[in-house]
């Protein structure tokens, strides 16, 4: 009898340890949120990582669409308005924006197959050439405020996807984006001065408030091309 009592005590006892082992493993879970998995794992690391880049590859097929059309409608329109400051920043510039985001693309994995002039990969570019040029073959005018609404559009996109950038740590596209932004800067007031010299006292600003910008900044230096290859990592503006 007694040697039955003993086994039972002994049965109970490790019954209540047990219980107290299991119930602490059920508090430390929910101390988790019910989830075993560290905050830091390397799945959710890894999945943050592949959206960001993602982001970038993504901003950068779109930028290399982007430079082109502002090279290429800009010469579209010189052949039929021939204004100097279509030609002078297409062939010299862009050309330079255009290698510069090319050379991230690559870096990054990201495909730029060779496209015609005024053709896009991107559907919303291509409808803002088209839209563009209509406009800027009408007179002298209209091919400089083209200029000046390229030129808005490109600064507002750049913005835009070099805070996507930082957020990334992709320096080197931060870096690049700087850059183009400097050129973009400079590439709007020449337009703005030529439609002042044409007798537009407003200059750009006669387009209305969306591509009227006096805080852009004058004059930047680096915004001439150098920096090709500086880097390393939808939206869109419409000029309507």
């Amino acid at each position: 009898m007694k040697k039955n009592l003993l086994t039972s005590s002994l049965l109970l006892s490790t019954m209540i340890i047990t219980g107290c082992v299991a119930n602490n493993n059920q508090v430390q879970q929910a101390s988790r949120g019910g989830v075993s998995t560290p905050s830091n794992s390397p799945i959710t690391q890894t999945s943050s990582t592949t959206h960001n880049r993602s982001a970038v590859q993504k901003s950068l097929a779109y930028m290399y669409d982007e430079e082109r059309l502002a090279k290429e409608v800009y010469l579209a329109i010189y052949a039929q308005q021939p204004v100097n400051q279509l030609t002078k920043i297409a062939t010299k510039a862009e050309v330079r924006h255009i290698d510069a985001v090319k050379d991230l693309a690559t870096r990054y994995g990201v495909a730029t197959p060779y496209q015609r002039a005024g053709q896009y990969q991107t559907a919303h570019i291509q409808s803002l050439y088209n839209e563009l040029y209509a406009k800027g073959i009408r007179s002298k005018r209209d091919a400089l405020e083209v200029g000046c609404m390229v030129e808005v559009i490109d600064v507002e996109d750049l913005q835009k996807y070099t805070r996507e950038a930082e957020q990334a740590n992709a320096q080197d596209v931060v870096q690049t984006y700087n850059f183009l932004l400097k050129g973009t800067y400079n590439h709007y007031w020449a337009f703005d001065k030529g439609l002042k010299q044409l007798g537009v006292s407003n200059g750009c600003c006669s387009l209305g408030a969306k591509y009227c910008h006096p805080e852009y900044p004058q004059k930047q230096k680096g915004g001439r091309g150098q920096g090709r290859g500086q880097g390393r990592g939808n939206g869109g503006g419409s000029w309507r």
